[in-house]
């Protein structure tokens, strides 16, 4: 399955210029753990960081520096990891456990961000076979059961 397919495509961005106190009330507004700091390029919002609100608490707060004062350019990673959205479920998370991130912005064939996948959506994902995959057996159980009688 391609992770196109189950990326969360409602994705909150911001440039780089936001102050890191907006950010954090921007997350709070949108009740999200992360934005995704993007770069308009060709008419494509390009991403180029992402922040978290761990990013915001360590790097900030627990630092006793006033939010206001900073950019989240200024926290950002700079190593940001992608995946294309014809990339299989599977790949991406090899990818996100090679990268240890447990977000990751989904591009398109140009670069441009069309979703976000996490670390939660692919527990939930895998959840849900897991269940199917239990009925199945009890499904067989009761078929064998009920054939032997």
């Amino acid at each position: 399955m391609p992770i196109g397919e189950i990326c969360n495509r409602e994705v909150v961005i911001a440039e780089r210029s936001l102050s890191v106190g907006e950010a954090a009330r921007l997350m709070r507004s949108h009740h999200v753990g992360d934005l995704v700091v993007v770069e308009k390029q060709a008419g494509h919002n390009r991403p180029v960081g992402i922040v978290t609100d761990r990013d915001i608490v360590v790097e900030v707060v627990a630092a006793g520096v006033a939010p206001d004062t900073l950019t989240i350019g200024d926290i950002m990673g700079q190593d940001l990891a992608t995946v294309r959205e014809g990339e299989g479920v599977f790949e991406t998370m090899r990818l996100m456990r090679a990268k240890g991130v447990r977000r990751m912005p989904v591009v398109d064939s140009e670069g441009g961000l069309v979703g976000i996948v996490t670390l939660d959506d692919l527990v939930t994902l895998l959840a849900e076979e897991m269940a199917e995959l239990a009925k199945l057996v009890s499904r067989e159980q009761q078929r064998e059961a009920t054939g032997r009688g």
